[in-house]
């Protein structure tokens, strides 16, 4: 079983909107509402992908209510602590004349320390029937960034494989904490390293070195891709895997497709290899429909021969 946690999730509006302007009136000719927030989005992914999961986090106030109902309307198991301010809204506009995405995030409700002491006692609890835990997406307003770093390590000690997709300085304690997986975007492993990344060499020297600070294994999205550390048959090896850009109706969510392919096919057996190149077909399938956490599995499997991956050297460094 893998376990799912979104400490920030909301309810998620896509709203296609043609030739967008601010400051005039439009109306949308497609929409659609989904719970939301990293976690949430993978645990639906991971659900299309016939991987036993459970979504847990926290759910405030009417809006609370809705996450855990539609997902519940989903058949995703949800165990969520609920809390007593109200979760929030987001919404994404896509104007499908130009392809640009506009993200407006709510800041989110705040988390006092009973309500963060719950949660930790319920994810230790669940986390003893599990294979992996992914701790995805923003901390709620008052929640200090070494939580999730606490959270890392108290895992670990059950012998749970922690993942961790988030950014900042939640990200960098969680790093230090040595979790076993992280997942960055090339900007948030930017700010991770603290240097912007010139060219090929620089990328795959940020994605060692994030390993170098700490994490077991390291992922790094890009548009067409990812770079990759990660450890096969005891040794770290380097990869780099790429598919052709395609037209894409949104790209939202896409990197947590990314990230759900990867852990059902890690969590199936799959060579290590193979599991990179199904994560970055599920990453690119996705982008065909509006809305995150949407993926045709038989599309993906598809894609997967469109995938190349190569085995970096291992002399390449930030430079």
């Amino acid at each position: 079983m893998i376990i799912t946690v979104t400490l920030n999730p909301a309810i998620d509006k896509s709203l296609s909107v043609p030739s967008l302007r601010l400051g005039r009136r439009h109306r949308t000719v497609e929409r659609r509402t989904l719970p939301g927030g990293k976690g949430v989005n993978v645990a639906r992914l991971l659900k299309t992908l016939d991987v036993p999961v459970v979504a847990t986090g926290f759910a405030g106030g009417p809006t609370g209510t809705q996450i855990v109902e539609q997902l519940t309307r989903e058949s995703i198991v949800n165990d969520f602590v609920r809390i007593r301010e109200e979760s929030r809204t987001n919404t994404v506009l896509l104007d499908p004349t130009t392809g640009e995405e506009t993200e407006i995030n709510e800041q989110g409700p705040a988390v006092d320390d009973d309500e963060l002491a719950l949660f930790r006692e319920k994810l230790l609890y669940l986390a003893r029937g599990a294979a992996i835990v992914v701790i995805a997406g923003s901390l709620p307003r008052g929640v200090e960034p070494t939580f999730y770093a606490t959270l890392v390590r108290e895992l670990r000690k059950l012998g749970v494989m922690v993942v961790v997709d988030t950014e900042g300085d939640a990200l960098r304690q969680a790093v230090r904490a040595e979790a076993d997986l992280v997942t960055p975007n090339v900007h948030e492993a930017e700010e991770l390293i603290g240097q912007e990344f010139g060219d090929d060499e620089d990328r795959a020297g940020a994605v060692r070195e994030i390993v170098s600070l700490g994490a077991r294994e390291a992922l790094m999205t890009a548009p067409d891709g990812c770079w990759a550390q990660i450890v096969v048959d005891g040794t770290p090896q380097l990869y780099r895997a790429t598919i052709e850009e395609r037209e894409s109706v949104a790209t939202v969510g896409s990197g947590d497709a990314f990230l759900a392919g990867y852990l059902a096919a890690r969590y199936n057996g799959t060579p290590a290899g193979e599991c990179l190149r199904f994560a970055v077909a599920c990453g690119a399938e996705s982008t065909e429909r509006l809305g995150a956490g949407l993926l045709d599995p038989r599309a993906a499997e598809r894609l997967r021969s469109e995938v190349e991956l190569i085995a970096v050297e291992q002399s390449a460094g930030v430079g």
